[in-house]
């Protein structure tokens, strides 16, 4: 008999009508809404340099660890990395750390350019230098999903998507140097599936990965909102509950199998996957890919469609070059790996404010 886990854990939600800390659950959840709806408010033009970061960290990031600092000096904003926060297990060569440099990079070009600011991205070794030159502000459809923006890690509807939106996807994935390889058909999509739970099971019997990752979850509104970061049940369809169940039952409930049917489900309703692909494997090219992943999330966002990542394939060393003969790219890393379609609304992940992320 399989153990379903969402079921395990709503039966457990009897035990859940108190939130850790002592805090009533009622009172914990408006707490975490109150903080989605403050890092999420609409943009504003002042003051200019705290507006453009919050935007910024908005971005998608692995683990929801926001591995950045910003520093602002006149009309210069410097992204760096914050090493503090990255993941040793899943990304030992900061891949995916640089990737989320790159994809606040753009949200701040992006959200700039609606308060009439042109920003010019340069990479300096490990960090983003953004020079900002006034110009006429320009709105734009991408601008917009900012705030609405989520990875949604929920089965999808499995309807296909038009035409007319896959080229608007595609396009929104054109960056110097960054291929995009789309898919939407069943088998290749399926093929895929195939690799990401092969992945999957390779972390998930890693003790270091699995550590690593419970690490970063918070299993309820109040553990959330005092850390302002990580991996919120919620945000993933699973239910709050206090710390002191939620950890027991993982062993239960957050099995291979069953987080492989998972996986597979998701890829089977979707209606599509992308692959990006940089022409090297550097930091340069790495957040050329996190500008290109971004811009993809908010295209997806403004067309109405959900989007997750399913980054096993190229997050274990020794699966990434079977995963990239597969998809004909030879030599070439394949950097992410996102799946899209038409989904539920899922609660949004919390981002620490910008005076925890700026300095100086």
């Amino acid at each position: 008999m399989t153990i379903d886990r969402r079921q395990l854990l709503a039966t457990a939600l009897g035990l859940s009508v108190v939130a850790t800390a002592g805090r009533p659950a009622a009172a914990a959840t408006s707490s975490y809404e109150e903080a989605v709806q403050a890092s999420r408010a609409p943009l504003r033009a002042t003051p200019r340099d705290r507006e453009l970061v919050r935007f910024a960290t908005l971005a998608a990031n692995s683990h929801n660890t926001q591995p950045w600092t910003f520093s602002a000096r006149g009309n210069e904003i410097v992204i760096a990395p914050d090493f503090t926060r990255r993941c040793p297990a899943v990304d030992p060569d900061d891949h995916h750390l640089f990737v989320s440099l790159g994809c606040a990079a753009e949200n701040l070009v992006l959200a700039a350019s609606t308060l009439g600011w042109r920003a010019n991205p340069i990479v300096d070794g490990d960090r983003i230098v953004i020079v900002l030159e006034e110009t006429p502000p320009a709105a734009s459809a991408l601008a917009n999903a900012i705030p609405l923006r989520q990875c949604t890690r929920a089965t999808f509807d499995g309807r296909a998507i038009g035409p007319d939106a896959l080229h608007q996807l595609e396009n929104a994935c054109r960056e110097p140097n960054v291929s995009a390889i789309l898919m939407t058909e069943r088998v290749a999509i399926s093929k895929v599936a195939d690799y990401v739970l092969e992945g999957n099971s390779a972390q998930m019997r890693d003790k270091a990965f699995m550590s690593e990752l419970v690490s970063w979850m918070r299993f309820n509104e109040a553990d959330a909102v005092a850390a302002m970061d990580g991996l919120f049940s919620r945000a993933s369809g699973s239910p709050s509950l206090p710390a002191w169940i939620a950890r027991p039952l993982l062993r239960f409930v957050f099995t291979e199998r069953g987080e492989n049917k998972k996986y597979r489900d998701e890829l089977d309703s979707s209606a599509g996957v992308v692959v990006l692909a940089a022409d090297h494997s550097d930091k340069a090219h790495w957040i050329a890919v996190g500008r290109a992943c971004q811009r993809f999330g908010l295209q997806a966002t403004a067309l109405g469609l959900k989007y997750s990542f399913v980054n096993q394939p190229v997050e274990v060393a020794a699966l990434r070059p079977q995963f990239a003969t597969s998809l004909g790219l030879g030599d070439r890393r394949p950097d992410v790996v996102m799946r899209f379609g038409t989904g539920p609304d899922l609660p949004k992940s919390l981002r620490r404010a910008p005076e925890l992320v700026m300095r100086g």
